[in-house]
This record gives C-alpha cells, sequence and structure tokens, in this order.
C-alpha cells in the first residue's frame, strides 16, 4: 500500500506544541486590533494630536492588515509558511517596541502600520498550521481551542489596555506584546515543521499587489473616515471611493487573467464561500460593532473609566472562551447551520435586550445581554467556518480562507462605519423630536423650569443664573435621552441584520465527510 499521501502526517510533530505557538502570535494580532482603543485620551496627550489625528493610529493598522490578510496565502507558499509566520512574528514585536518608543504621532502611525502588516501574516498562517498538523477527528477540538483565543481576544484588548494605562502607560499597550512573543518565538523554531524548497518560485505579480493595496487600502480609510468627514461631502471622500473602485476593478481584471494570480479569486465559484462570506461581514459587524457602541455608551452615558468598560467586557470573553469547547461538540453531532441559526436568533436576542438602555443602566443590566451575545457569537463562528469551507475542495481552502478572513475584518470596519453614522443621525432625529414634545409655554415644561431653578436659587445662585441653568439643565436631559434611543437603535439594527441576513443560511454546504474543518478569524 501507498503511504505518500499520508507521509506529511507520519512525520515526528508536536501538534499541541505548533497549535499553543501559532495561537499565541494569533492572539498578539487580534488583542491588538482592540487594545489601542482605550488609550487614544492618552495619547493624544502625550504626543499633543487631535482627537481625528490620533484615530489614525486605529485606522493606520486597519488599513495595512487588510491589504496584506488576502496575500497571505500567496505570501506562504511564496517564502515558505514557516518562514513567513517566524517573519511576521519577529516584525509584529519590534513594530510593537517602535510604537512604544514613538516619541511623535507620524513615527507612532508609521509604527502602525508595520504592525499590520505583519500581524495579518500571524492570523492566517496559525490557521493553516492548524489545519494541517490536526487531523479530522482532532480538529473540532484544535479549532475549539484556536477560536477561544480569536474570539475572547477583541474583548480582553479593552480590559488589558484599560488596566495598563490606568496603572502603568499606554506605552505598554505595546511594550506588553514583547514577553508573550519571547514565549511564542522559540516555540515556533521549535515545533513548526521546516518549509519543503519550491523550485518552481514564480515572478512576482507586483502589479496586483499595487492594486490590491490602492483599491483595498482606500475602502479601508473610505469606512475608517467617512463618517468623520461627513462622508460624501468630503472631496477625500469622494477621491477614495473613486479610487477604491477603480483600484479593485482593475485587480480583480488583472487576477481573473493571471495564470499565477496573487489572490485566487476564482474560489468566489463556490456556492458557500459566497454565502459564507456575507454571512461573515454580518458576524464581523456583530462582533466588533458591539464592541465599538458599548464602551463609548458606558464611558459618555456611565461616565465608566477605561479600566471599568474592560473588566464590563471581561465576563463575556470568558463565556465566548468557555462556549468553544461545547460548539465543538455540538457541530459534531448536528449540522452546523443548524447550530449557525441558533447561534443567530441567540445572538438578535442579546441585541435586542440591549435596546432597553436608558439613562439609570447599570452595570448589571449589561452583563446578561453581553454574555447572551457572547455565547451567540461562538455559536455562529465555528458552524459558519464548517458550513463556508467544508464543501470546499482541499486544494481551494488556502486562498478560500484568505478571502473569508478578509469579509470579517471589513465587516468589523463596515458595523464601525454604519453604526458611527446611525448614532449620529439617529440622536439628532431623537433630539428633534422630544424637543417638539417639550414646548416653551407648556404648563408641564413651566413647572419643571421654576422647579429646576428654585433648586438652584435654594443653592445660593442668584435667580435670573438659575434660570439658564435650569434651560441647561433641561436641554442636557433631552440630549442624554436622545443619546441613549440611539444607541438602542444601533443595537436594534444590528439584529435586524442578523436575521435579515439568516436566508443565505440556506446557500451553505454541509462540510464533506472525512473533510477537516479550517479554522478561520
Amino acid at each position: 500500500m501507498s503511504t505518500s499521501a499520508t507521509a506529511p502526517a507520519a512525520r515526528p510533530v508536536n501538534k499541541w506544541g505548533v497549535a499553543i505557538a501559532v495561537a499565541l502570535g494569533a492572539l498578539l494580532e487580534v488583542v491588538d486590533t482592540s487594545i489601542v482603543n482605550v488609550a487614544l485620551n492618552d495619547m493624544q496627550n502625550s504626543l499633543g494630536a487631535t482627537l481625528s489625528e490620533v484615530s489614525w493610529v486605529v485606522s493606520s493598522y486597519a488599513i495595512a492588515n487588510v491589504i496584506v490578510l488576502p496575500m497571505t496565502a500567496w505570501l506562504g507558499h511564496r517564502f515558505g509558511k514557516r518562514r513567513y509566520f517566524i517573519f511576521s512574528l519577529v516584525g509584529f514585536t519590534v513594530a510593537s517596541v517602535l510604537c512604544g518608543l514613538s516619541t511623535t504621532l507620524p513615527m507612532l502611525v508609521v509604527a502602525r502600520v508595520l504592525q499590520g502588516l505583519t500581524g495579518g501574516g500571524l492570523l492566517a498562517k496559525a490557521q493553516a498550521y492548524l489545519y494541517e498538523t490536526f487531523s479530522v477527528e482532532e480538529q473540532p477540538m484544535a479549532q475549539a481551542f484556536f477560536g477561544a483565543v480569536v474570539i475572547a481576544g477583541p474583548a480582553i484588548g479593552p480590559t488589558l489596555g484599560g488596566f495598563l494605562v490606568t496603572n502603568v502607560d499606554w506605552r505598554w499597550i505595546f511594550f506588553i506584546n514583547v514577553p508573550v512573543a519571547m514565549i511564542a518565538v522559540p516555540l515556533a523554531l521549535t515545533f513548526l515543521p521546516r518549509d519543503a524548497p519550491d523550485p518552481h518560485a514564480k515572478p512576482v505579480d507586483w502589479t496586483s499587489i499595487a492594486l490590491l493595496a490602492i483599491g483595498i487600502g482606500s475602502l479601508q480609510t473610505f469606512l475608517e473616515e467617512g463618517y468623520s468627514e461627513d462622508w460624501f461631502e468630503s472631496h477625500m471622500i469622494v477621491a477614495l471611493a473613486v479610487t477604491t473602485v477603480v483600484g479593485l476593478v482593475a485587480f480583480v481584471y488583472r487576477q481573473l487573467k493571471s495564470k499565477d494570480p496573487v489572490v485566487d479569486l476564482r474560489v468566489l465559484r463556490h456556492r458557500s464561500l459566497a454565502a459564507g462570506s456575507l454571512l461573515s461581514i454580518v458576524i464581523g459587524m456583530a462582533l466588533y460593532g458591539a464592541l465599538f457602541s458599548i464602551p463609548i455608551f458606558t464611558q459618555s452615558m456611565l461616565h465608566y473609566t477605561s479600566e471599568d468598560t474592560g473588566f464590563l467586557l471581561l465576563p463575556s470573553a470568558l463565556v465566548a472562551a468557555a462556549m468553544m469547547p461545547v460548539v465543538g461538540r455540538l457541530v459534531r453531532r448536528f449540522d452546523p447551520r443548524i447550530v449557525l441559526v441558533c447561534g443567530a436568533l441567540i445572538l438578535a436576542f442579546a441585541m435586542h435586550m440591549l435596546t432597553g438602555l436608558t439613562p439609570q443602566t447599570g452595570e448589571g443590566d449589561l452583563l446578561t445581554p453581553l454574555m447572551i451575545r457572547a455565547i451567540g457569537t461562538t455559536m455562529m463562528f465555528l458552524p459558519l467556518n464548517l458550513a463556508t469551507l467544508g464543501p470546499i475542495p482541499r486544494e481551494d481552502v488556502g486562498a478560500a480562507s484568505g478571502l473569508f478572513n478578509l469579509t470579517r475584518q471589513l465587516g468589523g470596519s463596515i458595523g464601525v462605519a454604519l453604526l458611527s453614522t446611525l448614532l449620529g443621525q439617529r440622536q439628532a432625529f431623537h433630539r428633534a423630536v422630544l424637543v417638539e414634545h417639550i414646548a416653551p409655554g407648556a404648563p408641564d415644561t413651566v413647572a419643571r423650569l421654576a422647579g429646576y431653578a428654585q433648586a438652584f436659587v435654594a443653592k445660593g445662585i442668584p435667580l435670573q443664573e438659575a434660570q439658564h441653568k435650569a434651560l441647561a439643565l433641561l436641554d442636557g436631559m433631552v440630549q442624554q435621552q436622545a443619546a441613549v434611543m440611539s444607541f438602542a437603535d444601533t443595537f436594534w439594527a444590528t439584529g435586524a441584520l442578523i436575521l435579515a441576513t439568516l436566508p443565505l443560511v440556506l446557500l451553505l454546504g454541509k462540510p464533506r465527510k472525512g473533510a477537516a474543518p479550517v479554522a478561520a478569524h
């Protein structure tokens, strides 16, 4: 009997050594997508930048990350998976040190770009190693282990970041990567199997890479900066929209004509990948969108510190990690599509619970829906991966996984862009409606203002000043109520979007028997 087909599996590989090494690398990248958000104010004060300028610390990382994500399969083939993963790990660590040592905003932004370019390789290659290292029977447990890292990472980031910013210094949100990398690099060097030589390396298609960078980079910048620039009222946003369309159309045309594409777009012919990628965008919106709205709500409405907000999100991260092995067992017993639908319904229910926010909402009112949201997200994460990539032939899985990763990342950016716009528009709408119901001469309004003014007079404030303070107080209450209602609208919209896209599940395939699932972020 020939053993050529099973030769790779027979190599003396420490499977869990590989899993821990690549998971630590992926953890660095995932945590850094969210850890910076809580430190922006401190960075702004330390570097003498405006809030809009310092926001580029977040945007530059995201732009660089989405540019490299779809190319990771090609880069791994070109330079070797082990070599590329270790290069990404070391490069990410060096970039982290540069971020922490930055004394000016431009220096910090450049270092964040380097972080983004190297970080994409960490996540994508971690997935490839898990797929190749573990057998079909072991894949659910391996995915549960890796998924716990990927799901919990975005929530751990604000918790860890809030603690470091409050108790140490904002620079340590970058320096903290060094001890993790000091463990991950030796593990990777020890356990990752060596790359086989590739005698058929082909010339690099620099034109395709440039078109991808222009198209995807412009799209991400469009999403990141659209709200702050008032969308198409800005010439810059219009230019970015045009550049996005031109760049991506030219890139797609060149890839479809190429015999050795940088990104193999032909894999989108698989129906399950096309449908799963759309659902992946929705999951990205739900996962990162809620993590966008909750910190803003708690810090602006409930006056939480960054550390308080981080610890509020921590229980949901722990719930997500604990649910991973449970979901791993569920997808082995039931059709992943059924588990996915159940997860979507649970996630929509959690969003519905969050629509009940009021100015009196406390920590206890947020913990339960956030933990339910974690359960729903986890129940969608693994099954969607199985139902999307399971039916795809093995030779197409690498390229399909790269595109699948990209959709979730873009989903998060789209979610934040849409929710930012919705938040601003709905707050203006609710304020206008509330003001209409507060007629200046209405008895209720007059009585309320008189009561407020009398309370200020009782504190020794002159009558005229007390009347001005009463008006300001009433206006503040209207503004607060309008803001709370607008946050509720964002959660309602997220839940409605999840339910509206559920019919796409019908287009997903059932994983083939014997096909190993692929871990995907």
